[in-house]
Parts: structure tokens; sequence; C-alpha cells
């Protein structure tokens, strides 16, 4: 894997839901393979949006916690701001989309995603599990 590499909200989607062994071992894998790990804040926020609808606060809580110790957590600046504007304004993306795309371009990161907006992308790299 690339050196520095921003995580997608799907791909954790996959490690939390899957329910699949393979799966698991696959996202396991590409997590320990990454010394440079980043999520957007931005992704954090629909994680801990959907732990919380799926198995409640406490296990929001405790996996948004786990997220911020095993992962640089990139907030957005005002440059994550505008390059996310000029990414969506250009793809017509989702605005959380937007801003995973930008924070991977910021960073010069990777974007571990198997969604089809951030592979439309083409500023960006992206690879799957």
């Amino acid at each position: 894997m690339s050196a520095r590499v921003v995580f997608d909200t799907r791909f954790f989607i996959e490690h939390y839901y899957s329910g699949d062994g393979r799966v698991l071992r696959r996202t396991q894998d590409a997590i320990r393979r990454c010394r440079r790990r980043f999520v957007s804040a931005i992704m954090l926020h629909e994680v801990y949006w959907l732990t919380l609808g799926c198995e409640g606060r406490e296990t929001a809580v405790l996996r948004a916690d786990l997220l911020e110790k095993d992962f640089r957590v990139v907030n957005v600046d005002a440059e994550i701001a505008r390059v996310s504007a000029e990414l969506r304004h250009k793809y017509r993306m989702r605005l959380a989309d937007s801003v995973i795309a930008a924070t991977a371009l910021v960073l010069k990161a990777a974007c571990v995603s198997d969604d089809p907006h951030l592979r439309n992308v083409k500023e960006i790299k992206t690879k799957w599990i």
C-alpha cells in the first residue's frame, strides 16, 4: 500500500458489517500494512451516525474512540474545504465524498474505497481490498 492512505467510509462499512471472515481479514491486513493511516473527520461522522442507528450510542462511542486512536483524523480546514468544493463541482459528488477525496488529494495519499464517486476522481488514486 502507499505510504499515506486515507480510508473511506465504505471501507469501514465492510470492516464492521460484512460478516464475511475473508473480508474482515482483508480489511485488517489493509490497516496493518499502512503506517500512515488517515481518516477524514467527515468519515468519522458517517461511521458514528451509522453505528448509532445500527448498534447504539455505547458502540458508536467505542468505535469512534478506537478510530481516533488508530488513525489520524484530519479536520476540514480551509484548504480541504476549497479543494472539496472544486471536486464537488467538477464531479457532481456528495459533500462527504468530496471532502474525503479532497483530504486524500491534499495529503497526497491514496484512498481506500470502492465508491464509484471516488474512483471517478482523476486527481486521486483509489485502491480496494
